[in-house]
């Protein structure tokens, strides 16, 4: 194998560990996802764990998590953007979390939340679901601020919209039913409108 090929290969495996191990957090956790099930889902050979991420699970927990956060955070502005007003942005960014977890069947809930409960003493952890949650803030602060928000509401309003929809997601994967989405969908939509008329 050449050199340049070797390298291909070794980004390939590292970026499906990466993309398994997104998905495996996800839904199990940080806690009830074992190395051995790590290795496996991502297709590596075995030993290759450590070669990727020397830091061991621990660092490949981290950079999934930072992962996870990047893209949902990439599909949640696209959602804002293509949206006529910031109520409707909103609505369509819970409408598209509700429809991912009914279609998991209530097992993909938010793809941060899940290890960020379980992120313990792991200051590596917790600070990629801080930073994952903070890119969140700080993109719909700044679509809101866009809007015409000043800065220091805007900010609120992300708060408020980013904790309500966290929280319903939780509760909605743990009752099996998308109702507590769409309650808060109803609520957050009033808010937002108030908050722009």
């Amino acid at each position: 194998m050449s050199y340049r090929a070797e390298m291909v290969h070794r980004t390939d495996t590292r970026r499906r560990m990466l993309d398994s191990a997104a998905e495996l957090f996800r839904t199990q956790g940080y806690h009830a996802t074992g190395l051995t099930q790590l290795v496996s889902a991502g297709k590596a050979p075995k030993g290759s764990l450590y070669f990727h991420f020397p830091g061991g699970k621990e660092q490949l927990a981290a950079e999934a998590v930072r992962l996870s956060g990047e893209q949902l955070g990439t599909q949640l502005a696209e959602l804002a953007v293509s949206a006529p007003d910031p109520a409707t942005a909103v609505d369509r960014i819970i409408e598209a979390l509700a429809g991912s977890l009914t279609e998991s069947g209530f097992s993909c809930g938010c793809p941060i939340a899940t290890v960020a409960l379980e992120a313990g003493d792991s200051e590596e952890i917790r600070t990629a679901c801080d930073d994952s949650y903070s890119g969140w803030l700080a993109g719909l602060s700044a679509y809101f601020t866009a809007h015409g928000l000043p800065e220091d509401r805007a900010t609120s309003l992300a708060t408020v919209v980013l904790s309500a929809i966290e929280g319903a997601l939780l509760l909605a994967r743990t009752r099996r039913d998308r109702a507590p989405l769409q309650a808060v969908a109803t609520h957050l939509h009033a808010t937002v409108e108030r908050e722009f008329s």
